[in-house]
């Protein structure tokens, strides 16, 4: 019997902050607080078991959300840490979650739906197959943001961030999954409408702060010109002075 106690949020954080030691940028201090908080909390529920698709919602979740980040190559730092505050390998993460989504590349929307319907007899040539067969075998099985996230991840591959633009659409195959899958549609839906819309404002939180960078820089550019202007006219008076015919 494993009497260790139950690793706590602080335990994570400060296992984050041992591995990643700069500070976060403030637009994204919020959204890696939330995941780093989201993978502690699953990772200590006994209901709770890793998979594929999980990983992929990780996977996804970080690199939509850390677009744009600077600097660009404290990125890999910070996930490093964000999996060390699980105890977990980020190579782990990167190379289950490029499985699924160099599996999905191959199918249509069509091809999900077969590999959905019947896992257990592709489970053997698709990792997304694999990964379903063991959640349809699976009891009380835990659902999360993240595995909700790599779900629509394998439908933005398959059937198209287009065609999910369609509200229509998207109602249907949530349903579907949530029947076909015995998850929460309804958690489904909102996790997904959740995702979509944190994407959009950050997009837009992005080209504000480019506007105030860019405006920061010309105020700049015009306050050294005000400056170097007075020296240019002095230089060119003086020159005009010399060149005169009464000097």
């Amino acid at each position: 019997m494993n009497n260790a106690p139950v690793r706590t949020v602080s335990d994570a954080k400060r296992d984050f902050y041992t591995h990643h030691t700069r500070p976060i940028n403030s637009i994204y201090r919020r959204v890696v607080d939330e995941l780093l908080v989201e993978m502690h909390l699953l990772s200590v529920n006994a209901d709770f078991i890793y998979d594929s698709i999980y990983a992929l919602g990780v996977v996804t979740t970080f690199d939509k959300f850390m677009v744009g980040y600077r600097p660009e190559s404290d990125t890999d730092s910070i996930f490093k840490a964000l999996c060390a505050s699980v105890q977990s390998s980020p190579d782990h993460y990167r190379q289950a979650a490029i499985a699924l989504q160099e599996a999905a590349k191959a199918l249509d929307a069509d091809g999900l739906k077969a590999l959905i319907d019947h896992p257990h007899d592709s489970r053997d040539h698709s990792p997304i197959a694999a990964t379903l067969a063991t959640l349809v075998d699976r009891p009380g099985f835990k659902y999360s943001r993240a595995f909700g996230i790599g779900l629509y991840s394998l439908l933005e591959l398959t059937a198209g961030e287009a065609t999910l633009a369609d509200q229509q659409t998207l109602t249907e195959w949530v349903n579907y999954l949530g029947d076909r899958l015995h998850l929460p549609a309804d958690k489904l839906s909102k996790d997904i409408d959740l995702y979509r819309r944190n994407l959009e404002k950050l997009a837009q939180a992005q080209e504000v702060m480019q506007d105030i960078l860019a405006a920061e820089r010309k105020k700049r550019e015009e306050r050294l010109q005000a400056v170097t202007a007075p020296d240019e006219a002095g230089v060119q008076s003086a020159s005009s002075t010399a060149n005169s015919p009464e000097a």
